[in-house]
């Protein structure tokens, strides 16, 4: 399996020629969309869901599917049973890979901003997308995508979440309103310059592909 990040919060994963997307929010080229078969949403905020892009491509491509939590599968309808609402516990087959839900809720970003639904997916018991909420799965993780900055966060829960996660590496994401200094500093804090998280902390870039799996 091939992981390529296409800007922000979005992943695509590839094999035999099978393409499924994650996230491809208002910060992710449109073409990550480009042959896909699938498309995982985590939640609504725009850096993760782009309404007319998703409806766009659904109409596009009379094949493919989405996978979302309840709240965007409303807003989108089933679209002729394309449209699928999941919720922590579900698992499915979507674009050839085995897919797994957990979680339910947005991390709060302060407590006057009312929370959203949110989900992450693990998919071929390998990759964790959180979307946006520091969520731990209850199974092995191998890849683990870790929001590198977000205004619902600080890098030291993101350390203890990476500990917690015991993945075998992590892989930052959510990381388009970085500049270079940022990242350098999230980087360091994660990897070899920090406290110490028990797995490998590597930065991933724009159009970049790695192997998973």
């Amino acid at each position: 399996m091939e992981l390529t990040k296409f800007g922000h919060a979005s992943v695509v994963l590839e094999r035999d020629g099978r393409r499924l997307v994650i996230d491809p929010g208002v910060f992710t080229d449109a073409s990550a969309l480009d042959g896909a078969e699938a498309v995982l949403i985590t939640h609504e905020h725009v850096d993760h869901f782009v309404e007319e892009r998703i409806r766009g491509v659904l109409a596009e491509v009379p094949g493919l599917e989405v996978w979302t939590n309840p709240a965007v599968a409303a807003v989108l309808g089933d679209v002729g049973g394309r449209v699928h609402g999941v919720g922590a516990g579900d698992a499915f087959l979507a674009a050839g890979f085995d897919v797994k839900v957990f979680g339910e809720w947005h991390a709060v970003i302060h407590p006057d901003i009312p929370l959203v639904r949110n989900v992450g997916f693990l998919v071929d018991d390998a990759v964790f997308h959180p979307g946006d909420a520091l969520i731990a799965p209850d199974v092995p993780v191998e890849v683990l995508l870790v929001p590198a900055h977000a205004p619902w966060s600080k890098t030291g829960e993101l350390v203890d979440w990476v500990r917690e996660v015991k993945p075998v590496r992590a892989v930052g994401i959510h990381d388009g309103l970085l500049n270079e200094v940022g990242l350098g500093l999230v980087a360091r804090l994660l990897g070899d310059g920090g406290p110490g998280t028990g797995a490998p902390y590597g930065q991933v870039g724009v159009g970049e592909r790695v192997s998973v799996g």
